[in-house]
């Protein structure tokens, strides 16, 4: 009786869907989920299909466009790096030495 396993071979590779990979595919499922709810709001507010149908298609066309052009020029991890960037200070005040002196000491 001989069992048959199959090896997953992506261990350790970030997931990738049509090369979007990581954290894109949460962003365009996000854009897609509102869009949706965007041309919910305009089908009941009276608005032409047509109009709806072309709004949305726009709109979803440059969601997919934006996203795909996060993707490649970020990569996987890019855009949390650009983002933390941002939130590291490029001065640190101190006014008193007593904080430094202490620190200085504990290490």
């Amino acid at each position: 009786m001989a069992s048959v396993y199959h090896i997953n071979k992506g261990i350790n590779k970030p997931i990738e869907f049509k090369g979007l990979k990581a954290q894109y595919i949460w962003y365009l499922g996000g854009g897609l989920v509102a869009l949706l709810i965007l041309f919910a709001v305009l089908y009941i507010a009276g608005v032409n299909i047509f109009i709806c149908v072309g709004i949305i298609g726009i709109l979803g066309s440059g969601l997919f466009l934006y996203v795909y052009y996060l993707s490649g020029k970020y990569g996987e991890h890019g855009l949390m790096k650009k983002v933390a960037r941002k939130a590291v200070p490029k001065v640190i005040k101190m006014n008193s030495k007593k904080r430094l002196t202490k620190i200085i000491r504990h290490d």
